[in-house]
């Protein structure tokens, strides 16, 4: 992969078509307009010193492991054990944020569908558009990275052009837009609860799920050219862009909200955005916008089942998998990691389930993907900050200005952490329930019991694998890519 290529991975993972447009409806409930166009300002803000911290580990070592293998370098003592859970929260982390994406681009299919055939949008069909969707990432993920590689530049374009056309589009058509007071001060609380600074803490889910995924250039490092500094690069820029795009895209729909603000919320489609769209520039002009945002989806879809994958058979080839040996094989053909491929679609499929009863199972999804993902995030970089550890800087990195940027990235993370496994609506009942904790609880559990009883005996971390000599031995018995 080129540096372009490698920071398209990750910005399409990000896909402010994707983040944006699926929570939006989370976003118009839990604070409203200006919870949406100021949380995104500091969520992007704290997310992008969280990146600046993971860059310059990731310049140091740029290996396919990426978070689980940087603990383990930077650990002080007990690298393994540090290793192993920040493998694990990663490896839930990406499964979730893989569901939450297929599973948003579902929705908006599902919506599609109703608008041009009357389908409804019932909750078996969007599971079943859901595990159809998971199928054509797995199959397109299977022919070869260089497929892979050229979708994701064609993406990046595809989001910033989409990003246009879509503000564009709304704000040219439509006669009457909303007040610059509704978008930037307007707050909404339908959550049941009364406390304010309660809602808006919630509220920044919206933003921090948004935000995720970078750490697919790390992961996608021992296919990518100049790693060391092609992906701390990738990292930034594609916060920055994401940052920036994004917040054109919240504030241009939130613009053409010109009717009826609980008819947006309760639209038969299922998707807020597409009822603001349809009211604002008329059916066909919201049917064209839809068919833009879900193209950017796909594309965010393909690219995480891609670093997904790459984490799974890099944690496998550490034995920290079961059935490691399995997952663990290279396509003599392709040059990827079928088996891992499919272990993510299928882990992604079976998160996605709960939602056939669950009304608030999309909300939980999203949190087991930001919380799981940021806890492996900022471990290298906690673990980079404790004294006594040993860290020589790749040629990426932030000078003196490294402690004060990892310990607000820390901070921040341990914030975000309590927060999303918090209840987002009250009463809290079977439906409503967060069952984020219960989700991550399990898996903790599971890897601290697996790592008490087996693990802690043979696990003694990653090796650094992907130089030269390993990827020569690997070129013997393959093929040529495709």
């Amino acid at each position: 992969m080129s540096g372009f290529s490698n920071f398209a991975v990750s910005f399409t993972i990000i896909s402010i078509l994707s983040g944006c447009l699926t929570l939006y409806y989370y976003g118009m409930t839990t604070g409203g307009p200006a919870e949406m166009v100021w949380g995104w300002i500091v969520v992007g803000a704290m997310t992008t010193i969280v990146g600046l911290g993971m860059a310059e580990i990731a310049s140091a070592y740029p290996t396919a492991g990426g978070l689980y293998y940087w603990s383990a370098k930077l650990a002080k003592s007990k690298g393994a054990a540090w290793s192993w859970f920040t493998g694990w929260f990663n490896l839930i982390g990406q499964i979730a944020v893989t569901a939450g994406i297929d599973f948003g681009f579902a929705t908006f299919l599902s919506a599609f569908l109703n608008l041009t055939t009357g389908i409804s949008a019932t909750k078996g069909t969007v599971l079943f558009v859901y595990g159809l969707t998971l199928l054509a990432h797995g199959l397109i993920n299977s022919f070869g990275v260089r497929l892979v590689a050229l979708l994701s530049n064609v993406s990046a374009w595809w989001h910033i052009l989409g990003v246009i056309v879509i503000v564009g589009a709304l704000a040219l058509i439509p006669t009457h837009h909303a007040s610059a007071a509704f978008v930037f001060t307007k707050f909404v609380n339908e959550t049941g609860f009364h406390n304010t600074f309660y809602v808006v803490m919630i509220g920044l889910l919206m933003a921090q799920y948004t935000f995720t995924g970078y750490d697919a250039s790390a992961h996608m490092s021992e296919e990518t050219k100049g790693a060391s500094l092609t992906v701390p690069k990738g990292i930034v820029n594609s916060i920055l862009v994401s940052l920036a795009a994004g917040l054109v895209l919240i504030i241009g729909i939130t613009f053409a909200i010109t009717n009826d603000y609980q008819k947006a919320i309760n639209s038969a489609t299922g998707v807020p955005p597409v009822q603001i769209w349809i009211d604002s520039i008329g059916r066909t002009g919201g049917e064209f916008l839809l068919i833009i945002a879900m193209v950017a989806q796909f594309f965010c879809g393909m690219a995480s089942v891609t670093a997904n994958s790459r984490m799974i058979y890099a944690f496998s080839r550490d034995g920290a998998v079961p059935g490691s040996k399995l997952w663990h094989h290279i396509n003599p053909r392709t040059r990827t990691p079928t088996r891992s491929i499919w272990f993510s679609v299928i882990g992604a499929f079976i998160l996605g389930v709960p939602s056939y009863w669950s009304t608030t199972a999309y909300g939980a999804v999203t949190s087991i993907a930001t919380i799981g993902l940021y806890l492996a995030y900022v471990t290298p970089t906690l673990l980079r900050r404790l004294p006594g550890t040993r860290f020589e800087p790749g040629p990426w990195n932030l000078g003196r200005w490294s402690p004060i940027v990892g310990w607000i990235g820390v901070v921040w993370v341990g914030i975000i952490t309590v927060l999303f496994m918090l209840p987002e609506v009250t009463p809290i009942t079977r439906d409503t329930f967060n069952y984020a904790p219960v989700a991550l609880v399990v898996v903790l559990g599971y890897a601290g019991i697996y790592w008490v009883l087996s693990a802690r005996k043979w696990f003694t971390g990653p090796k650094m694998q992907g130089d030269e000599a390993e990827l020569e031995r690997l070129e013997i018995g393959l093929g040529e890519p495709i």
